[in-house]
């Protein structure tokens, strides 16, 4: 895709790349000795959670779940829908749920809140990027790749009308 006249590079894929393997080593140190289960929440962090998982040293079982809160708007609608459900048993597991970005909250609390209950080990949340300023539940990601201001963000997975979601790097359109 060409690049278009509007867009303003945040991320590159040069920095994305190392932010991401930097994340995988304190993540294979954190869960040093375990194995652990990744849940990817399609389809926003599918592209950052395959650089995630072949950056971390541990062993890894990879499942998806697909939520829904977005639409075709630029900001969460704060209700949240799980799509399709994990396939893997997580009873007794260490957990580490990825998304591409935690701005509201709403999303991944209501994934963690859902996630309990299947009995994990453990629970830890790893989001690309974190954009605290727009946090409207008390939650925080336990790994991030980048904390970002309140701008709408295209690329490494993250749409805009279905699209973009291929771009190597990370983008905001300047009106």
């Amino acid at each position: 895709m060409a690049k278009e006249k509007n867009q303003r590079i945040l991320f590159s894929s040069k920095e994305i790349s190392e932010r991401v393997n930097e994340l995988g080593k304190e993540i294979t140190r954190d869960y040093d000795g375990n194995d652990i289960v990744v849940i990817s929440l399609l389809r926003g962090s599918f592209v950052f959670a395959a650089d995630l998982v072949r950056s971390i040293e541990v062993p890894v079982n990879i499942d998806f779940m697909i939520t829904s809160s977005y639409g075709h708007e630029e900001v969460s609608s704060g209700k949240v829908d799980i799509i399709a459900d994990i396939r893997t048993s997580i009873e007794g597991k260490h957990v580490l749920i990825v998304d591409d970005i935690m701005d509201s909250g709403f999303t991944m609390s209501k994934v963690i809140e859902y996630v309990e209950k299947k009995k994990p080990e453990s629970i830890k949340v790893c989001v690309m990027l974190d954009k605290p300023s727009r946090r409207k539940v008390e939650i925080s990601p336990d790994y991030v790749g980048f904390k970002i201001p309140d701008v709408f963000i295209v690329g490494y997975g993250l749409d805009y009308g279905d699209y973009y979601r291929n771009t190597p790097y990370i983008f905001t359109f300047d009106d």
